[in-house]
Formats: C-alpha cells, sequence, structure tokens
C-alpha cells in the first residue's frame, strides 16, 4: 500500500488517505482481505496525527471499503458489498424523489451529472 499526503493539496489528510485507500481497494491494488497498517502505525508512517487515519477508516469503514475484525485487525472488506448496496439505496431515493417533484428524466439525470461533475472535478 503506497499512501502520499500533500499538505499543499486543498483536500484535508484523513480524506487524502481516505480517497487513496478507497481507490486502490477498486482498482484491485489492494486486494479483499489485504491487512491495512494499525492507526498508530500508517499515522506514524505518514507523520499524521493517529485521529486523522482513524477518521479516514471510519469513512472506508462506513463506505463499506474496509472492515475492523476487533483484535484481529482491519482488512479491505469484499469488493463492492455495502457500498453498491448504499448507491442503490440512494439512487431509488433520488429517483423516487425527482418524480415526486416533477422533473423530467432529462432533469433529473442532468442534475446527477452536474453532481457527479463537481465531486470527482471532471
Amino acid at each position: 500500500m503506497t499512501l502520499s499526503i500533500r499538505i499543499d493539496d486543498g483536500a484535508p489528510p484523513y480524506e487524502q488517505v481516505r480517497a487513496q485507500i478507497s481507490e486502490q481497494a477498486r482498482s484491485g491494488a489492494l486486494p479483499v482481505g489485504y491487512r491495512l497498517p494499525t492507526v498508530r502505525g500508517l499515522a506514524q508512517s505518514l507523520g499524521l496525527a493517529a485521529n486523522t487515519v482513524a477518521k479516514a477508516y471510519r469513512a472506508l469503514e462506513g463506505d463499506g471499503v474496509i472492515e475492523t475484525r476487533g483484535r484481529n485487525g482491519t482488512f479491505v472488506a469484499a469488493a463492492g458489498s455495502a457500498a453498491e448496496r448504499e448507491l442503490a439505496s440512494g439512487a431509488q431515493d433520488y429517483a423516487s424523489r425527482a418524480r415526486r417533484l416533477g422533473v423530467t428524466e432529462a432533469e433529473a439525470l442532468g442534475a446527477v451529472r452536474d453532481a457527479l461533475r463537481a465531486a470527482y472535478g471532471d
């Protein structure tokens, strides 16, 4: 696992850690079952506070990217399972709300495209 934190980057360090681990897990660079470093170990190697890494790990666990197995450690979770369920649920909620608001399918898709461009910087 290779992470690099850039202080001059506009994103907070915990978000950089979260995004890089998430991307490496999604791309397969970190395979399912890969054991991640401890919070303290990763914090020390990156020169960050342990709370910063802990915040990133909590967000990753909430996203379903990693799972903590108590004293056994933290591991890359099965690809997408929880994240895919959450994404599908959010999409269904959005579609239902767009329909209730009376917007067309094209308008709803346009709003999603705009939000994705803003989130991914494209």
